[in-house]
């Protein structure tokens, strides 16, 4: 097995990465439309199933990359006078890299975890408020509305997204706007809503809010 081998599997794997990400969003859109449409728990549970095998086959993925990787460099910076049997190292460090595997290494996927955070924030938006509109109607409608209003611009929000640090949305262009004036400035961003303590907001910390945005163009049909 040669370099140039090596290098056109690579990409091969790395494509189908990309596969596997999409898997993952639209697994999320898919558990996301049952809460909305109310349908059996055990159906989103079984979203969250489909989401675990996504992430367990990115782990393998990841890890066939950094060995192939690591195995390339190894070679590259040792110089041997006969080329080793690239494929064999490669599998070794491969399967060194299983050995740990670990059922959290699966929950602190990326796509997961939005997928749990959105899947939290969507129950709380449909259901969450079943045991307030018994009470009052009025109330749970006027403090539903008041999550749609984006911090920033008091205007009801078009394209939320969240903060993953402190939990709080904005409209995504208000926030992003915000956060390039103050790095001008060479200042941190705190979070514009009320009473939060959160004192650097990054855009590398906000995440679409499907949730939200769901409920918002729902309300707004109504």
């Amino acid at each position: 097995i040669s370099f140039n081998a090596i290098d056109s599997a690579l990409s091969s794997l790395k494509n189908c990465q990309s596969y596997i990400d999409s898997g993952m969003d639209v697994a999320t859109q898919v558990a996301l439309d049952l809460v909305e449409s109310f349908n059996d728990e055990e159906d989103v549970n079984n979203m969250e199933k489909v989401m675990l095998e996504y992430a367990t086959m990115d782990r393998e993925l990841n890890h066939y990359i950094k060995a192939f990787e690591e195995t390339i460099n190894q070679v590259k910076r040792e110089k041997p006078e006969n080329l080793p049997d690239l494929e064999n190292l490669a599998q070794e460090k491969f399967l060194e890299m299983e050995s740990k595997n670990s059922d959290s290494d699966l929950q602190r996927n990326e796509k997961y975890m939005y997928f749990k955070d959105q899947l939290k924030e969507m129950k709380k938006q449909y259901h969450g408020n079943d045991t307030i509109e018994e009470i009052d109607e009025d109330i749970a409608v006027t403090r539903s509305q008041m999550n749609f209003i984006c911090p920033i611009t008091q205007m009801t929000m078009k394209r939320p997204v969240r903060n993953k640090v402190c939990g709080h949305s904005y409209e995504e262009d208000a926030i992003l706007e915000m956060i390039q004036t103050q790095k001008q400035k060479k200042k941190n961003v705190r979070c514009p809503k009320m009473g939060c303590s959160h004192v650097d907001v990054k855009g590398s910390d906000l995440v679409p809010d499907e949730a939200l945005k769901r409920v918002i163009d729902s309300q707004n049909k109504q």
